[in-house]
């Protein structure tokens, strides 16, 4: 039954991953007794797994003769053996059978060749939001002018760059207003792919027109499109990443999970990240552990220039956010914040929708809410997180 398979000449092709195919499928079949009543059920499990492996080489293998002999060679044994196409793969060996497109199942493989159980995979959540609002992969929540184009992430598989604009005139507050996103090639689950996102067009493609990355089926990147025009998400399984972007008004918001060892794996060249660093001090608005706000009857000072009045008063403003978020959290405020500074009722989804994306994303609940730091000088009700708004619940508390 072997006789159409070859291992001696596939070590010529070292680009090639066929010889590593045809070296599992022996080991898979080896041990089956064709006395056994089993054998065509198992064999047929060894060959779709085979199959599926030659799939996954069919660029790098694309000129290999051996290749196209193995590939025609697995036919003729599935309809020998009266194989179905689709059905169950070999999975006594996790090494083997892996999907090197799928990044949750990198553990399995790791378990498997050490013989020792190995922890889950830490994710880690970075968002923006709002004039704006970032919250960074150490759960670290702050309030940034960044005008201009920066990196929110900038890793070896990943770049994300977003672009802020002025709310108001005379304002240090921006808001996002374009979104870049470089998902960098990846062995044979996917070349490059660029996404770009503006106001007014979000678009469920990629800027080549496709709308997903990797050969056929194996989709190991793709874009699903929620609310056309509005709300788009990315997922690429062979970085484990899950991507959400919103548009709410004019601004656009950002959310994203990623692996903590991917999210770490970046060069000393490529230190400025904002999701993993924060925003450098001279571009923090939220110093001396507060936000200055525009208050009821008249104006805080914010750098040099005074806000206009934006139509909501510390009541008015309270009273909107509190509709959409009922807990007073750092998104609450941020919502306050953004209502008596731009007066754009908008901001109120875009926390709102914000702290939704956390609750999706995040992989701890016990973090989704980040709470300000306490007038006493202490911490809110959760002390594990490092807090760097601790701000507006300075002014507010007194009102609430």
């Amino acid at each position: 039954l072997l006789s159409v398979l070859c291992l001696g000449d596939c070590q010529l092709h070292t680009s090639c991953g066929i010889q590593k195919c045809t070296a599992d499928f022996i080991s898979f079949t080896s041990h089956l007794n064709v006395a056994l009543e089993d054998f065509d059920l198992e064999f047929c499990k060894a060959l779709r797994a085979y199959s599926l492996c030659t799939y996954r080489n069919s660029k790098v293998c694309r000129g290999n003769l051996v290749y196209h002999s193995a590939v025609l060679g697995i036919g003729d044994l599935m309809t020998q053996r009266n194989c179905t196409k689709d059905g169950p793969t070999s999975s006594t060996n996790p090494e083997t059978t892996h999907d090197p497109c799928n990044y949750s199942g990198h553990t399995e493989v790791r378990e498997h060749r050490w013989g020792e159980k190995t922890p889950p995979p830490t994710y880690l959540f970075c968002g923006l939001f709002g004039d704006p609002h970032l919250r960074t992969f150490k759960d670290h929540f702050q309030t940034c002018k960044v005008e201009g184009a920066w990196p929110l992430i900038d890793n070896n598989y990943l770049s994300v760059q977003v672009t802020n604009v002025p709310v108001v005139p005379g304002s240090s507050a921006t808001a996002t207003n374009k979104i870049t996103i470089i998902f960098k090639s990846y062995q044979d689950c996917t070349d490059q792919k660029v996404y770009q996102a503006m106001t007014d067009d979000l678009p469920a493609a990629f800027v080549d027109g496709t709308t997903s990355g990797g050969d056929g089926s194996a989709r190991s990147l793709h874009i699903v499109e929620k609310v056309s025009g509005r709300y788009i998400e990315m997922h690429a399984r062979h970085i484990g990443t899950t991507v959400y972007i919103r548009q709410l008004g004019h601004y656009l918001t950002l959310a994203i999970r990623m692996p903590q060892e991917l999210v770490m794996a970046f060069e000393e060249s490529q230190d400025l990240q904002l999701c993993v660093h924060g925003c450098p001090s001279s571009e923090r608005i939220d110093r001396s552990s507060h936000l200055p706000l525009p208050m009821v009857g008249k104006l805080l000072p914010w750098g040099a220039a005074a806000h206009p009045l934006s139509g909501y008063t510390l009541e008015t403003a309270t009273t909107k956010c509190h509709e959409k978020m009922l807990v007073k959290d750092i998104y609450f405020y941020s919502c306050v914040f953004d209502l008596l500074t731009t007066g754009d009722a908008n901001f109120t989804a875009a926390a709102h929708s914000a702290l939704q994306d956390v609750e999706a994303l995040h992989p701890s609940k016990e973090h989704w809410h980040i709470f300000p730091r306490s007038g006493g000088g202490g911490m809110g009700r959760d002390s594990k997180i490092f807090v760097s708004l601790g701000f507006l619940c300075l002014i507010l508390i007194a009102y609430l």
